[in-house]
């Protein structure tokens, strides 16, 4: 049976719940719950799983705090056993529009330090990632002021729709592979 590692990007704590920086993590919770399954505190993460068209999808979201999700990606990929191609990690993205979706097979970290801490602890660029744009609404230089920030009303009620396509996006990839994924949902 094919196991796929899904990581949702985000930070732990409530303060950080309903910020778009933590898009990672509520994608996941669809996911989770669009699948019948519930997280689980374990080590360095909350950690749920099912089965799907013979497929095993793990997701974890990372109780490392964003800027040190390699690690937990890390133990995680080794304890279960999870070839780097069977790796997708969710994240925000300001360099593009909001609830624009973007994925890529591999890829520089472009400024998110989730990103380059992954990259760092895996030693390598070569992994999926489903980049989810939360646009560049804000002043120069408060980038982190607006990532941090919650989502607007307007965007809360469109997320309502993006959320389950983001969950689609995710069992695609297990199901029919990055490359047919890419090919239905990039820029959707």
């Amino acid at each position: 049976m094919k196991k796929f590692l899904i990581v949702g990007l985000g930070n732990i704590g409530d303060n950080y719940t309903d910020t778009r920086h933590n898009i990672g993590f509520k994608i996941l919770d669809e996911v989770a719950e669009e699948n019948s399954a519930s997280f689980e505190t374990e080590k360095l993460g909350d950690v749920a799983s099912f089965k799907l068209k013979g497929k095993t999808f793990i997701l974890l979201k990372p109780s490392t705090y964003m800027n040190l999700s390699g690690k937990s990606v890390k133990y995680w990929m080794d304890k279960e056993n999870i070839s780097i191609e069977n790796i997708l990690v969710v994240t925000d993205d300001v360099h593009i529009d909001f609830g624009t979706i973007r994925l890529k097979a591999k890829g520089s970290a472009g400024g998110h330090n989730g990103l380059k801490d992954i990259q760092e602890k895996l030693n390598t660029q070569e992994y999926a990632r489903f980049r989810f744009g939360v646009g560049a609404n804000y002043p120069r230089g408060r980038q982190a002021d607006f990532v941090l920030g919650e989502w607007s009303k307007d965007e809360t009620s469109e997320l309502i729709e993006r959320l389950p396509v983001s969950s689609k996006i995710i069992t695609s990839f297990g199901i029919a592979g990055l490359a047919n994924t890419m090919n239905e949902f990039n820029g959707k």
